[in-house]
């Protein structure tokens, strides 16, 4: 099934470098893949993997490992945001 893979600030840098300009990357993925499965070979750090949405919605992290995803759904990940 396909889904949209979005990375943002820098994480950015973890997709492949054809899709760092629009920090987004079409997979293909196998139904009922979760949001770790979809991560993990991209070698995110557990730490920076922050703000995590389907679709525009927040999945928290105890959710993370078991939320399944369907056809279409946009995935995308921010990391924590420090400022000053």
């Amino acid at each position: 099934m396909k889904i949209t893979f979005k990375l943002f600030a820098s994480l950015t840098d973890y997709l492949p470098s054809q899709a760092r300009g629009d920090n987004q990357l079409p997979l293909d993925v196998a139904p009922g893949a979760t949001i770790a499965q979809v991560i993990e070979p991209y070698g995110l750090p557990p730490k920076l993997v922050h703000l995590v949405l389907i679709n525009g919605v927040y999945i928290p992290p105890e959710q993370r490992a078991t939320r399944a995803l369907v056809e279409g759904d946009v995935l995308a990940i921010w990391p924590p945001i420090a400022g000053g």
